[in-house]
């Protein structure tokens, strides 16, 4: 839409409209219009509804007469071939469209003209859509004149505010460059006196340094005279008090770089932290003297506990003021005394020293012990480190309720939170790993020294953890333990004592008798007493390394019971194999069992919380090394298996083989037995109603009593478990073999059918019994084939039409359910109507 907005005077007859190529029109303004051509009348008679006169065809009257008119004009011109029907918007502003030429008349000088209105078809031929854009139009281009006046004036505004800013700018740049020259220049004058200034602030700040200094020289004077003053007035309490006020001062000055005043501090606190530890330690010594310390047997506790002697009161108060006056020197003999440490190849974990008092009770153990367990002495004998472990635990037990009953009320009234029990043991511990650290390089290549210590040092980790308490998590035998060099000589010493075990049990003649076969409760599993051995051996190695201080030490003792599992499990493959001509014996049988009862506890371990905690550990140490597939630590992760997953999984499949084969020998009996019961003259038996009495097909006893006979002796050889998978086994193979080669190899009459049914029914299948409810749905085909063949005629007939009209359709799948059929498929029934002899003359 492109819109023309004209002001002036334009006449009506200078606007001139041309058509244009493709649609629309030009618009030309200010030109003379050219005559229209002279429109044809139309006839009298069409297009109105009265004759004209002859005076009006003379000349036409009709047109308005011209006259001069000045206004102003608008024009809006819209060149576009799809804005209307004639591709043409034409608005002429002002006093709106012209009207028609005969509307204009006055009616008089119409009817004087002979006009009349137009013809309807006349009418239609005036240019609507041109009328109705033009009023469109008008509006339009009041926006237009109305918006044409607003925008230079929005112009005029922008380019006076843009002016004024740039005149803003300039005035800043002046005033920025002419405050950045009063700065430089400041500057320069300035920098003398900044240098000065900065001399005076570095003095300022020596001489700050030096009165810290002195000030602390002095702060550490005074406290020394404090205690000084105080041990003068006999004032023990305050000068531990005070000491313990410059330890602290001592701690916070460990960051300073002053080390002329931390040495003078420390000397300081060493000091007068010698001459209070000495007066304290003399005079705790007195006391405990006087309490009989140390109490080295047992009823010495008992006494020192139980009796009230004469001044006792004052003895324990002055035991109480001493202890929390030692108590206070803590603090500064953590910072003069460093304490015993072992060698870090030993990882023991980090803990504080123990308590001033009690290390001062230790004093006189500690000399008992370094003179009876070090240098020439006979009792620091090395095959016998029972004697020094023993003693230790004696001296815990002994001193235990004093130390319960007299120090711990004290540590409690102080607030400590420290056990004075577990401060006591702690100390006498240190003494062992001690002592087991300087021995066991002594006897790395002693099989039979080292497995005793181990052996002895085991037994003593039990009975200080279980009878007195001493947590896992504080320094013990274990750490020494885990060293590397001994911890690996520990595992070649299990593993190589291990294997000594099992062949000693494998090799003893009581190795396949079952230690409880006459108690039938208990032998169960009736477990030989190889295996029950075996199991017990890992069962201890367990108990040996479940308190190994890391998952990674017990992790590869978990590896060392596998590989023993691994070793006896292919011990009991190459005995197997020696009795495999046997298979019903009793060394076979009782391999079998050996393999099913260490299956099923190694699968009963795997829920202990034990190795779930090691299945764990393991899961991320493999997840670190990528040892296994994704399946397999999600397998982990997820519980799904367990840490004896692979040995559980090949001892089942030997149990399965032994037990296959055990089922296939004596399957091959039964099948021998059973060559005359498959001979029997089925076609020709007297039927029931011919027969007094049902009897037993002699042909059918020998198999039945070989069966009778292997089932006995089984079940008295092999556990219940097993027994079961075993007669199941069987039962499968027996019903398929009667069903293929007994039953479908021969013709049955009614007698026929009737004996078969009376020896599996009533004969077969009660062998069972015993070993469940109803055993008949252990020998399905037998069972259906004995039902089909003893269908009574009817019911046979009426079922082979109904197989033969609904061949594998539902129909024939109900009529089979009915008559007890669900086993055999249709074919079968079939084939087993076929082998009836008893059909009526007349019948199919």
């Amino acid at each position: 839409m492109i819109k023309l907005s004209v002001e002036g005077e334009i006449p009506s007859s200078s606007i001139i409209m041309s058509p244009k190529e493709g649609g629309g029109c030009f618009i030309e303004v200010g030109k003379d219009r050219p005559p229209l051509p002279e429109r044809r009348r139309p006839p009298a008679g069409r297009g109105s509804h009265c004759a004209r006169p002859a005076t009006a065809r003379a000349g036409p009257l009709w047109e308005e007469r011209k006259k001069p008119e000045r206004r102003r004009a608008e024009v809006a011109v819209a060149l576009s071939p799809a804005g209307s029907e004639a591709g043409l918007v034409l608005v002429a502003g002002g006093a709106g469209p012209r009207r028609p030429r005969w509307l204009r008349m006055e009616p008089r000088t119409r009817a004087e003209a002979g006009c009349s209105r137009p013809a309807r078809s006349a009418r239609r031929r005036q240019p609507r859509a041109a009328l109705k854009v033009a009023r469109k139009g008008r509006t339009s281009s009041r926006k237009v004149l109305t918006i044409s006046s607003e925008i230079p004036k929005r112009i005029q505004s922008a380019l006076k505010n843009a002016e004024e800013s740039e005149q803003f700018l300039h005035q800043f740049l002046e005033q920025e460059t002419h405050l950045s020259s009063s700065i430089n220049s400041h500057l320069l004058t300035a920098q003398p006196w900044m240098e000065d200034l900065g001399a005076m602030i570095n003095q300022i700040e020596e001489i700050e340094r030096h009165l810290a200094y002195l000030k602390w020289i002095s702060q550490i004077e005074e406290l020394s005279d404090n205690i000084q003053q105080y041990l003068m007035t006999n004032n023990v309490p305050e000068a531990a008090s005070t000491l313990v006020s410059m330890a602290e001062l001592d701690i916070k000055l460990q960051e300073s770089s002053c080390t002329h005043l931390l040495a003078f501090m420390r000397a300081t606190v060493k000091f007068w932290h010698k001459i209070l530890k000495d007066k304290l330690t003399s005079d705790f010594e007195e006391i405990l003297a006087q309490l009989h310390w140390p109490f080295i047997a047992p009823s010495q506790s008992q006494t020192v506990g139980l009796s009230r002697p004469a001044g006792s009161s004052e003895i324990y108060s002055n035991l109480e003021t001493l202890f929390c006056q030692l108590l206070k020197l803590q603090t500064s003999d953590e910072l003069l005394t460093e304490p015993k440490q072992l060698p870090e190849k030993y990882s023991l974990p980090a803990s504080p020293s123990v308590i001033l008092p009690i290390q001062i009770m230790l004093t006189p153990l500690q000399k008992r012990f370094r003179y009876h367990f070090r240098g020439n002495r006979q009792t620091n004998v090395i095959s016998k480190p029972e004697w020094y472990l023993a003693q230790v635990l004696l001296w815990i037990g002994n001193h235990t309720q004093f130390l319960d009953e007299k120090i711990q009320p004290i540590l409690d009234k102080v607030g400590s939170a420290v056990s004075a029990r577990l401060e006591f043991s702690r100390g006498l511990v240190m003494l062992v790993l001690e002592k087991l650290a300087a021995d066991i390089p002594c006897l790395l290549y002693d099989d039979n020294l080292f497995c005793h210590l181990v052996d002895e040092v085991l037994l003593f980790e039990r009975e200080l953890h279980s009878v007195h308490g001493y947590p896992g998590t504080f320094a013990n035998c274990m750490h020494i333990l885990s060293e590397e060099t001994c911890f690996q000589r520990w595992l070649t010493v299990e593993r190589k004592f291990a294997l000594q075990k099992m062949d000693s049990m494998l090799s003893s003649e009581a190795a396949w008798i079952s230690q409880y076969k006459d108690i039938t409760d208990v032998d169960e599993m009736k477990v030989p007493d190889c295996a029950e051995t075996f199991m017990m051996l890992l069962l201890v190695i367990t108990d040996r390394y479940k308190n190994l201080p890391t998952a990674s030490r017990k992790l590869q003792f978990l590896e060392l019971q596998k590989d023993l599992v691994d070793d006896f499990r292919i011990r009991l493959t190459q005995v197997m194999k020696e009795e495999t001509r046997a298979p019903l014996g009793f060394r076979y049988c009782a391999i079998l069992n050996a393999v099913n009862y260490i299956s099923t506890v190694l699968a009963d371990w795997a829920d202990n919380v034990f190795f779930l905690q090691l299945q764990q550990a393991a899961l991320e140490v493999f997840a670190e090394n990528s040892a296994l597939s994704k399946l397999q630590l999600g397998q982990l992760a997820a519980m799904e298996s367990s840490v004896f997953d692979d040995m559980v999984n090949l001892l089942e499949r030997l149990k399965h083989d032994m037990l296959t084969r055990q089922v296939d020998h004596v399957f091959r009996e039964v099948k021998d037995a059973a060559k005359l019961y498959k001979k029997e003259r089925w076609l020709s038996l007297p039927s029931q109603s011919e027969q007094a009495v049902m009897s037993l097909s002699s042909s059918a006893c020998p198999l039945l009593l070989t069966l009778r006979d292997r089932l006995l002796q089984l079940e008295q050889q092999l556990c219940f478990s097993l027994f079961k998978i075993f007669w199941q086994m069987l039962v499968e193979k027996l019903d398929v073999h009667i069903y293929q080669e007994i039953i479908l190899a021969n013709h049955f009459n009614e007698g026929g059918a009737a004996q078969l049914q009376f020896d599996m029914t009533r004969n077969l299948f009660p062998l069972f019994s015993h070993y469940c409810k109803r055993p008949e749905n252990y020998f399905k085909h037998v069972k259906e084939a004995c039902i089909v063949l003893n269908l009574n005629v009817g019911s046979a007939l009426l079922l082979k039409d109904v197989l033969q009209s609904a061949s594998g359709q539902p129909p024939a799948t109900a009529a089979l359910n009915e008559v007890g059929i669900y086993k055999l498929a249709q074919q079968d029934v079939e084939i087993l109507l076929n082998l009836r002899t008893n059909w009526p003359n007349t019948g199919k």
